[in-house]
């Protein structure tokens, strides 16, 4: 079977941890590639829910196991939180959960900067989490960074620790007014850290690849969505990594040839947290309506999600970034009573010009005005639905739509939150 990265194909939140969650049956290893606990999957099962922000969502599957790249900036804390929760739930995760000794260490430093440079942007807000993921990567760019296998040469973390915490003392005191931080307690902190989560830590770039050797079949687990990626999304108003196909390679070190299908997800309609372009976003009203139906609120800070209507320019973008060949589309059911869809096939900028493809050009994206096509809805539960042909007629013309206007198909369909209310498309919709 091919090794498969699965993705968001929109501004993230499209429910990929339930989609690998389901796929992870069909895999051996389960790798995720970028990002922290800034990311938020949620999966549901038999009424039990479990939240993942750092543990790839594989690990709910017995026997599999699950890694975290090289490409992750890694919150020991969150963490061990998560791996608290593994245990309360009697999962085990002794010789199937792993953490590359080259994965970035988020720091209390990395936090407050990050808040901070947030609140002093005013109304030019980011919309990051404060999770402090940005600065962490900021520092592994600028080689300020501090990596996990550091942590086992004590002498050496603390000539770097006093040396980099200095340097953020002078930040914080300087530029914020801020109070400074003590680097003895930092160390003695991540100290503990280090002897908690060293059964975990090794060289998984030798893990990966001798699994590729001995063709164990690979999924590679993404986060946030393609429209947040730091080269090809809504920039600046993005997350700090490469949250497309195209960080699978340096967030993992396997070869791209290892890496033979790109499987992409999106909702049935489209959403945002925090700032930035969204051209589709509906209304206050109409965008409550489907915020509570659709239990939109970020799993990592729980603020509400900006709604809007399916986003075709956005999502083939997307599509063409990753090489996707496949997708599923979910939260299906959100649309149930719908009378009439709208999707976005383009957009237009100064009452004329007309773009099927999306911008680049921040000046622009505010000022897009969509231009929709409409679909009669189904106004029937699709819920309880299991089986393709059951899905309501005008449900499956939706599906057949949005594959037309997408160019790939639509190979499952996610009518609720639990594992089981999913539906398989067959390769040909009818």
């Amino acid at each position: 079977m091919s090794n498969v990265c699965v993705v968001g194909l929109q501004w993230g939140d499209e429910g990929k941890g339930k989609i690998i969650d389901i796929l992870a049956e069909e895999y051996d290893l389960i790798v995720r590639y970028q990002g922290g606990s800034n990311a938020g999957h949620t999966i549901v099962i038999n009424d039990s829910k479990f939240v993942f922000h750092l543990i790839p969502s594989g690990i709910l599957h017995a026997g599999k196991q699950c890694v975290i790249g090289n490409g992750v900036v890694l919150d020991p804390a969150q963490f061990l939180k998560e791996l608290n929760e593994l245990e309360r739930h009697n999962i085990p995760t002794a010789d199937r959960l792993f953490i590359s000794d080259r994965a970035h260490l988020v720091f209390p430093y990395h936090k407050i900067l990050d808040l901070m440079s947030e609140t002093e942007k005013g109304d030019n807000k980011i919309g990051t989490t404060g999770r402090g993921i940005g600065p962490c990567y900021a520092d592994k760019m600028s080689r300020r960074g501090i990596r996990v296998g550091e942590l086992y040469h004590p002498a050496y973390l603390k000539t770097k620790l006093r040396e980099v915490v200095g340097e953020k003392n002078r930040v914080l005191r300087d530029l914020h007014n801020a109070d400074t931080l003590s680097w003895e307690e930092i160390y003695a902190e991540y100290m503990e850290y280090a002897e908690a989560i060293r059964p975990f830590v090794c060289d998984t770039v030798v893990l990966i690849n001798e699994a590729v050797k001995k063709s164990r079949r690979i999924l590679f687990e993404g986060a946030q969505g393609t429209m947040l990626d730091v080269d090809f999304g809504t920039y600046p108003y993005i997350t700090s990594s490469n949250s497309s196909a195209c960080g699978v390679s340096s967030g993992t070190g396997v070869s791209p040839r290892h890496i033979h299908s790109v499987f992409g997800v999106m909702k049935a309609y489209t959403t945002r947290v925090g700032s930035g372009p969204f051209p589709t976003e509906m209304g206050e009203n109409h965008g409550e309506v489907v915020r509570e139906r659709g239990a939109e609120f970020g799993a990592t800070t729980g603020r509400p999600r900006r709604c809007g209507w399916f986003d075709a320019v956005a999502v083939r973008h997307a599509v063409t970034i990753n090489g996707a060949d496949s997708a599923v589309l979910t939260k299906l059911d959100v649309l149930d009573r719908e009378e009439t869809i709208k999707v976005c096939v383009g957009y237009k900028a100064d009452g004329n010009r007309t773009y099927d493809t999306f911008p680049s050009d921040l000046a622009l994206l505010p000022d897009l005005e969509p231009v929709y096509e409409k679909i009669s809805g189904w106004l029937e539960d699709t819920s309880g639905v299991t089986e393709e042909d059951k899905l309501p007629k005008q449900a499956r013309a939706y599906v057949r739509f949005l594959e037309k206007l997408l160019g790939l198909k639509i190979t499952m369909v996610s009518v609720g939150p639990e594992r089981s209310q999913a539906v398989r498309i067959s390769n040909e919709c009818k």
